[in-house]
């Protein structure tokens, strides 16, 4: 049977201005694009940054919507339709998702994580760790959705508010008590986790990335900021100590305030006690514990889910034996070796703070006089000013680079690839260690070739993603299966 509510339940905290019709009929769906119209609907005439939602509320009336949602009214009001004009209808939009789908934010403990780095390893360690402790859990993040032990992949990291809100339905409908969802700084800014109610939430670390949307660095932190800022007096924010921006994204919260460190006296105190890659022997609180993670940043994100675990009710060693247990996810410093003993590592690090702590780790722990060889791109309409720092990190601890396509999107990719090594031109040293081949399959494939016994390739920037997206089409592509058939020949 499909949902059905009275439309004046839905416009609870929406922001109703002015109302033209009936506001007491059912409603069996809400929909913001009008393509997703179904007889019943309520349509949502969201203004987005490249549509008008306004300009096809003609279209969702002849699909069959019941009622709409504008912020400007129609000229000419259709008989038997209800109209309701608010104030702003994305945040309009994400009262009526909570509505409709009964809050279901607020009948699971729901914990977020932001961060410029270490969403995705945080919230799907916690997802693994919760439910080998026995909780039918949710997931919410840029790799995958998870509804108890239902999978489906993601298109983007947080979704919009009525996804959001469908998803949430869908793990309190299931039996899950727990969810653990990523929050981008995109999302916080367009308002779709308006509404919810989080448990808890994470800060992991901030560093260059997405300026192209904030614009400015503060832009981007005060992004971040606006999860703790609704945060309520009975929730939890965790905070990264060693971020110099860790307390600052949390200054303006009600919530309890915990942090973790590896530096510092913390609530949630570690340390590296050895890092491989067979993973991370750490020392935190009272306990040792083994990881099959590796690096230090994997021993931050451990800290996280720690402390978020702890503030869940865990024991510490409860939660310590479950972590020691957990893999990391896929796309995240995976790596494996062939006969000829060359090290193949795939890994998701697209940021220049994230292939820094990729790079570092890997020559922290790499035996000589094994070379590293870094195959890296840049995303097509993304930040270009990160490009000439990640040309630059990745030739400074790299022996051998080969610049190539990432997702080009809709730009020319040779020209990405110039943006890069424009920032290698000021040093000699740098300069000789690249080389450029656009395909990023062939690229791939070179590394391979170049490469000896005791030698490491890190292919980096795309990590999980099974595709390749060239002007408006994804492409069928995975760095890992073809860095591993190279290998394997």
């Amino acid at each position: 049977m499909p949902r059905e509510k009275q439309l004046s339940d839905i416009l609870y905290r929406t922001g109703v201005k002015e109302t033209w019709g009936t506001p007491h009929c059912g409603i069996l769906s809400v929909a913001a694009d009008s393509r997703e119209v179904s007889p019943g609907a309520l349509f949502i005439a969201v203004k987005g940054l490249t549509t008008d939602g306004h300009q096809y509320i003609g279209d969702a009336i002849e699909k069959g919507a019941r009622a709409i949602m504008c912020e400007t009214m129609p000229a000419e009001l259709v008989p038997g339709i209800s109209y309701i004009r608010v104030f702003d209808t994305t945040s309009g939009m994400a009262a009526a998702a909570a509505n409709f789908y009964d809050n279901p934010s607020e009948q699971l403990k729901l914990i977020g994580v932001t961060g410029t780095n270490g969403k995705t390893t945080t919230v799907r360690l916690l997802h693994e760790v919760f439910t080998r402790l026995g909780h039918t859990c949710g997931l919410i993040s840029t790799i995958s959705n998870k509804v108890g032990t239902t999978e489906s992949p993601a298109r983007y990291t947080t979704p919009d508010a009525l996804s959001v809100n469908k998803l949430l339905r869908q793990m309190v409908d299931a039996g899950c008590d727990h969810a653990f969802m990523e929050v981008s700084s995109h999302a916080l800014t367009q308002r779709r986790t308006e509404g919810l109610h989080f448990t808890g939430a994470i800060f992991t670390n901030i560093s260059h990335d997405h300026l192209d949307y904030h614009q400015t660095f503060r832009e981007y932190l005060q992004a971040k900021q606006l999860l703790f800022n609704k945060l309520s007096n009975t929730a939890f924010a965790l905070t990264n100590l060693d971020d110099k921006n860790g307390m600052i994204a949390l200054q303006n919260t009600k919530a309890t305030v915990k942090t973790y460190s590896l530096r510092a006296m913390a609530d949630f105190k570690g340390k590296i006690l050895d890092n491989s890659f067979e993973g991370l022997h750490l020392h935190i609180g009272k306990h040792e514990v083994w990881s099959q993670l590796t690096g230090r940043f994997n021993a931050y994100n451990i800290l996280a889910v720690y402390g978020a675990g702890c503030m869940l009710g865990k024991e510490s060693d409860t939660l310590l034996t479950t972590i020691s247990a957990c893999e990391a996810p896929a796309g995240r410093f995976e790596y494996f070796r062939n006969k000829s003993k060359i090290t193949g590592i795939v890994d998701y690090a697209h940021t220049p703070d994230a292939l820094e702590n990729v790079l570092k780790n890997i020559n922290e722990i790499r035996q000589a006089p094994g070379k590293l060889i870094t195959v890296i791109g840049c995303g097509g309409d993304r930040d270009k000013a990160k490009r000439p720092s990640m040309a630059t990190i990745a030739a400074g601890y790299s022996d051998q680079v080969i610049f190539t396509s990432d997702n080009p999107r809709t730009e020319d990719p040779e020209a990405i690839i110039s943006d890069m090594i424009a920032g290698l031109e000021a040093d000699p040293t740098l300069k000789q260690k690249y080389i450029t081949i656009t395909n990023r399959k062939e690229a791939i494939n070179v590394a391979c070739v170049m490469a000896r016994e005791g030698d490491i390739i890190l292919v980096a920037g795309k990590g999980h993603e099974k595709y390749q997206e060239i002007n408006g089409v994804r492409h069928p592509f995975d760095d890992k299966a073809l860095l591993q058939e190279f290998l394997n020949r």
